[in-house]
């Protein structure tokens, strides 16, 4: 349909994100997709089973705006098994449609037109969007590669008087890197004395490997008093399509987030909720998922190992980054069309996730994968 509306567009230089364009190419050109992180194995049927079950019994209206009571309940008990600190039920608990609503609410809450946020790169391709939408500045720290860890003296020469929010994510995607509490304890002594809030990005909190724990900021109640802590059942249990996560943070940093939760979002898919409320009760589904990734990491690399290569570590995430100049000298972008086109595996170039553009000539693989795509994709990666 057309139209004869003159658009004078807010976002301009905005595009289409990358994983969308990354899926379609692979889906045109019969590519493994290694790109997007979803897994494409079921989650258990218990849980589809408990969904089905609350559906029939009549729980299809809505929620309460904060999340069903079930759910919170399980959320505080979890974080509190985890990490020792125990949120309120009715007030520090906030069931949202997935992380990157979250993320967005967060934002939108408290970032006014001109404040800055300070983000990391390769930074998440949500979070800037968000914070210009809601006429905010984000303001670039740079992770090192190959490591991708923070330069804590950096962070510091970028908080000025204008720094509203900084935001953080471990394990970091799209780098697979895990900051540990030392860097944590770093944080906190740069947010001393400010009032800046911190909006922490923990949806991979369970996929750790080679027995690394979780640093939540949960667990340090110095942080744990000024962040909104993010988390993802998308992540956690294999079902990115049902769009379900939750924030916990202080009453009084939660009461701005429901302010704009409400008129957002106002509530999440009921039935959904009291599943999950269930299913998460045997704390093995989640307190395994390490173990789970893991053998999905250690057979990725195993397959990769016969080709030119060089796998970066990762420490954390579904995500394994991989250097490719033993292959070709082309931009990471064009380098992942490429790989997609005339090799049949599709990726994600790291660039970007760089404002900049800046391009260390890596691509990012996701192995939420079953045994069988990972082999084939593995077969046609090492006939380069």
């Amino acid at each position: 349909m057309q139209t004869n509306i003159r658009i004078d567009s807010r976002f301009p230089q905005m595009g289409t994100t990358i994983f969308t364009v990354m899926s379609r190419l692979a889906a045109e050109c019969g590519a493994v997709n290694l790109s997007q992180g979803f897994p494409d194995f079921q989650a258990e049927p218990a849980l589809f089973e408990a969904m089905h079950r609350h559906m029939l019994a009549g729980r299809n209206q809505y929620a309460p705006m904060a999340g069903m009571p079930e759910l919170r309940q399980a959320i505080v008990d979890k974080v509190a098994a985890l990490y020792g600190p125990r949120y309120d039920v009715e007030s520090e608990v906030t069931v949202t449609a997935g992380a990157t609503q979250a993320i967005f609410t967060a934002i939108a809450a408290f970032v006014r037109p001109g404040d800055e946020v300070i983000v990391f790169e390769p930074v998440y391709d949500s979070y800037v969007p968000a914070i210009e939408t809601v006429g905010g500045k984000a303001v670039y720290a740079q992770l090192r590669f190959p490591d991708y860890q923070p330069d804590w003296e950096q962070v510091a020469g970028l908080i000025s008087p204008r720094t509203r929010m900084i935001i953080v994510n471990s394990p970091h995607n799209p780098t697979g890197s895990v900051n540990a509490t030392v860097s944590r304890k770093k944080l906190a002594n740069l947010m001393r004395g400010t009032d800046i809030v911190i909006l922490s990005d923990e949806v991979y909190e369970h996929i750790l490997f080679d027995g690394e724990r979780h640093a939540s900021l949960c667990g340090d109640p110095e942080l744990a008093e000024r962040s909104i802590v993010v988390s993802s059942f998308g992540k956690t249990y294999h079902i990115t399509g049902w769009k379900i996560g939750y924030v916990v943070g202080p009453a009084a940093l939660m009461a701005e987030f429901r302010k704009v939760h409400q008129f957002n979002v106002f509530t999440v898919h009921t039935p959904s909720q009291l599943a999950l409320a269930e299913y998460m009760q045997d704390a093995s589904r989640h307190l395994g998922l390490a173990a789970f990734y893991q053998e999905k990491r250690d057979f990725f690399r195993e397959l990769m190992a016969g080709t030119p290569f060089e796998l970066l570590p990762c420490r954390g995430t579904y995500f394994q980054l991989a250097a490719y100049k033993a292959i070709s000298d082309l931009p990471d972008r064009a380098f992942a069309e490429w790989m997609t086109r005339e090799v049949g595996v599709a990726v994600i170039p790291v660039s970007v996730f760089n404002a900049d553009g800046r391009d260390d000539h890596v691509v990012r693989f996701c192995f939420a994968k079953k045994e069988e795509t990972l082999v084939a994709a593995g077969e046609r990666l090492r006939r380069l």
